[in-house]
């Protein structure tokens, strides 16, 4: 995450919930590394269930102070709705 961003935060989570253009929510860690403060456990997952592909922009949106709204552009910047019936039930967040 940019460091603009983790300063909107007295501290940053430890966990955020990932909710897509449906209302679909999945379940991240979050860690410091290097200084910076990355996705971790849940995220590895997240690209190949949501079928993000290099060259797809990703956005985040802050919804509430532990919940990102996610936004997927494909490579002609059209934004990119996938249904959630594949989710781990692992990561997948009860709402």
């Amino acid at each position: 995450m940019p460091l603009d961003f983790t300063k909107h935060f007295v501290a940053v989570p430890t966990k955020f919930k990932l909710r897509n253009n449906i209302g679909c929510s999945w379940k991240v860690t979050v860690k410091l590394m290097n200084g910076r403060v990355t996705l971790d456990q849940g995220w590895a997952t997240y690209p190949a269930v949501h079928q993000i592909k290099i060259a797809y922009m990703v956005t985040f949106k802050l919804l509430t102070p532990d919940t990102l709204k996610v936004i997927i552009f494909d490579d002609d910047g059209i934004e990119v709705v996938n249904k959630c019936e594949k989710h781990d039930e692992a990561f997948a967040a009860k709402d």
